[in-house]
């Protein structure tokens, strides 16, 4: 574990994210007079920049706001565009009988699963109207103010950052291996030198983008989803056989939606509905709620901690789809009496569960708080490291690939349709205690974001943690199956304690296996306490 870092505290307001520069752009925004969401949105712009191979202007978002008095839910993820079909993805891939696929959270598919690079997995860029959504109902700062720091970067250039420079070398890496001229793009603006990832320290620019985040800016993202930019990605959609349109862009619009959550032991945590994995996390934190965590040695507790978190997983991936599209029974499978039942479920060997029954009815996160008590929690993303590996012509930016977050499975509820919104992975998290606010808190990293949820929301509440010890603290990391890793500081006696109760437990020495986090608690006499992710470049400020 990296030197430990100390908590931030703050009388008036502060941003935790996973970049030092955007966390200076969010200050910047409450230090001018902003709101917590024009910080959050001047920090969330900036990362595209000084982050871009974990998300982009061409990325989703979600959020969640406390208001000062109740919480708002954003849902700025995209959908599929509508010539996207399975049998459209079959036929370009030619996957008919393609043998078994890694599927997400690393199952085995009984199929083929959606490619990961071009075209296909593109769905509608949510990014651009969220942000003006956010601020259109909680922003004060005028909208182009919050891309100031953003354009800068992306216009004058920045050293890049130690975390960012060794995930940006591996996708290098990995684009060498895609052809076509719709991957010449990416070359061109995210590499240097003819082809390399640019180095830690090192100066990138990126002025196309900066033309692009001034178009959004000025239209109030108009130009993106029906002027100058949309017309220029339907063009270059077509002319490299993608299915992304006009129209596909025209017709985009973001959902508000009532978070969902579960007590857990005097507090209430909470997530945004379907379509995102967060009610993998509540499902965990419903069964882990009947047991008491903190009397139980260390193995003991973490074989609870997974042996739920695979029930969470088992049942979010059978059920979660677009509400808009299929019945997602979230009230059922987040009851206490379903929680009950899949409790009973747990012994002390390790199982491979599946679904149960209800009764039917690479990513950044960051959060920032005001001195009026507004708190935001906001995440979006490319997904799998630059997504798509598409950057449209002249505009610097890359397109996500959050349609490989369908199945391909006819029977599956979350089968890839057009119009519709896949499963997500990216899931903001907010703590009540009796209705008040503790504050906003969020772990990236694909499918380890419930695990991490669970464990820092357990560091907190059953630990007694602060935010910054909490997010410090050893975590596990489950894959698949039995398979489990588990950070060096918990070491091989917690994974022989794991092991002998039937866990494929090993120790794990990549730090971004185990999730990106940030959390910012609100303090009982007034004021802040930040803490910031101490596996990346992570920063926490405050004033």
């Amino acid at each position: 574990m990296p030197h430990p870092r100390q908590p931030i505290f703050a009388p008036r307001g502060a941003v935790a994210t996973s970049q030092p520069l955007a966390a200076t752009a969010g200050l910047a925004a409450l230090r001018r007079g902003g709101t917590a969401v024009d910080a959050a949105l001047a920090a969330a712009i900036t990362l595209t920049v000084v982050q871009p191979g974990s998300n982009d202007i061409g990325g989703d978002l979600f959020a969640i706001v406390w208001d000062g008095d109740r919480l708002h839910g954003l849902n700025a993820s995209g959908r599929a565009p509508a010539a996207l079909t399975r049998e459209a993805v079959l036929a370009a891939t030619g996957a008919g009988g393609a043998a078994p696929t890694e599927a997400l959270g690393g199952a085995q598919a009984s199929g083929p699963a959606m490619p990961t690079a071009g075209w296909l997995p593109v769905t509608v860029p949510g990014a651009p109207a969220g942000w003006r959504d956010l601020h259109d109902r909680f922003g004060r700062l005028p909208f182009a103010d919050l891309f100031t720091d953003a354009i800068g970067y992306a216009e004058g250039g920045h050293p890049v950052a130690p975390t960012v420079a060794a995930g940006w070398a591996r996708a290098v890496a990995a684009h060498a291996a895609l052809t076509g001229p719709e991957f010449a793009e990416w070359r061109r603006v995210f590499t240097v030198d003819g082809g390399r990832a640019p180095r830690a320290g090192e100066r990138w620019r990126n002025p196309d983008a900066a033309r692009t985040l001034r178009a959004i800016a000025a239209s109030g993202a108009e130009s993106f989803y029906r002027g100058e930019i949309a017309a220029a990605l339907a063009a270059h959609s077509a002319r490299t056989g993608g299915l992304l349109s006009g129209a596909d862009l025209a017709g985009h619009a973001s959902t508000w939606v009532s978070p969902v959550s579960v007590g857990y032991r005097g507090h209430e945590v909470w997530e945004l509905p379907p379509n995102g994995q967060g009610v993998a996390a509540l499902l965990a934190l419903n069964i882990l709620a009947g047991v008491d965590l903190a009397a139980m040695p260390v193995e003991e507790r973490l074989h609870w901690q997974i042996e739920a978190i695979k029930l969470g997983f088992a049942d979010a991936h059978a059920y979660v789809a677009d509400p808009d599209r299929v019945p997602v029974p979230t009230g059922e499978l987040l009851s206490a009496g379903y929680a009950d039942r899949r409790r009973a479920l747990i012994g002390p060997r390790a199982g491979e569960p599946a679904p149960g029954l209800p009764a039917r009815g690479g990513t950044v996160y960051l959060c920032a708080a005001d001195s009026a008590g507004m708190m935001v929690s906001l995440i979006q993303s490319n997904y799998l490291g630059f997504g798509s590996y598409l950057v449209l012509p002249g505009h610097g930016f890359g397109l996500q690939n959050r349609g490989v977050g369908f199945s391909l499975d006819p029977a599956h509820p979350n089968v890839v349709e057009p119009g519709k919104r896949p499963f997500h992975t990216i899931i903001p998290g907010f703590l009540t205690r009796g209705g008040e606010p503790v504050g906003p808190f969020g772990v990236m990293g694909g499918h380890l974001q419930p695990q991490g949820h669970v464990q820092l929301v357990s560091a907190t509440v059953d630990g007694g943690l602060d935010p910054q010890a909490a997010l410090a603290a050893p975590r596990w990391y489950w894959h698949a199956g039995r398979s489990v890793l588990v950070e060096p500081d918990l070491g091989e006696k917690v994974a022989a304690g794991l092991r002998s109760r039937g866990h494929l437990a090993t120790v794990g020495s990549e730090p971004a296996i185990f999730g990106h986090g940030q959390a910012i608690w609100r303090l009982a006499g007034g004021g802040y306490v930040a803490g910031t992710e101490p596996r990346t470049d992570g920063s926490a400020v405050g004033y």
